[in-house]
């Protein structure tokens, strides 16, 4: 899953939007009336996705205020980036298919929760914990699901810690709870689910080939966790010898 700044895609999802708007080839009207229909017609998908695009200006303030606020306490910076991204057309279709949901917005709204998604990347596995805990604690975030990839890994290795949220975002005349889903990485875990992503759609391999790949990256992603162990480990021997540390378990 690709994470940028990025506007839907266009693809099998926006023919299938097209396919349910008005038909305007049988009706005499000029072409600025024409542009005027259509963009009357296309309003509430492009109002649907600005929700999810605010909901995710909402989510990277606060994590970068976060941010902000352990430096001015003289700790180290626990945030190395920050990815957002809104899911494509064609990807959310694909979704809507698998898991029989009804192609409509409302459809989307309430069943897929990961319309916006939001990936910070720490450099420590206790930052990530730490983080997790600050942004929860805010009380206009609301938790509805929580996976920890981190202390119960994938099969396949992947390691992350997901957070389905509700925020709410402040518009002209209405409030509205928006869900977005953040992923919280380690530098680590970011490089290895990155090439892994990649890794995973070359198809067109023999069965033992991608079976032999797949154990080779499952050893990849353990030997990842044993360097953000180890990484932890030193950092915390640093802590503990300038009398600096601050007590925060890994969950």
């Amino acid at each position: 899953m690709d994470y940028l700044i990025s506007q839907p895609q266009s693809g099998s999802f926006n023919t299938e939007i097209m396919r349910q708007m008005p038909d305007f080839t049988e009706i005499d009207i000029t072409e600025t009336e024409f542009i005027d229909l259509l963009e009357v017609s296309m309003m509430p998908i492009q109002q649907f996705f600005t929700y999810y695009k605010c909901a995710i200006m909402e989510i990277e303030t606060k994590f970068k205020v976060l941010n902000e606020q352990f430096s001015l306490n003289g700790e180290s910076n626990p945030i190395e980036f920050i990815q957002s991204r809104i899911k494509s057309y064609g990807s959310i279709l694909r979704k809507l298919h698998t898991k029989n949901i009804p192609r409509s917005l409302d459809g989307i709204e309430s069943n897929i929760h990961d319309v916006a998604g939001i990936r910070v990347v720490c450099s420590f596995v206790q930052d990530i914990y730490r983080l997790a805990d600050c942004f929860l604690q805010q009380d206009d975030i609301t938790l509805l699901e929580r996976k920890d990839y981190i202390q119960n890994p994938k099969p396949n290795g992947y390691r992350s810690l997901h957070l389905i949220v509700a925020v709410p975002i402040f518009l002209e005349n209405e409030k509205r709870l928006v869900k977005v889903e953040v992923q919280l990485r380690t530098i680590a875990m970011d490089f290895w689910a990155s090439l892994e992503h990649k890794l995973r759609y070359k198809k067109n391999l023999p069965a033992e080939t991608q079976e032999m790949l797949a154990s080779d990256l499952k050893m990849c992603a353990d030997e990842s966790s044993r360097w953000d162990a180890k990484m932890q480990e030193i950092r915390n021997q640093i802590q503990d010898a300038d009398g600096v540390r601050t007590a925060y378990p890994i969950e």
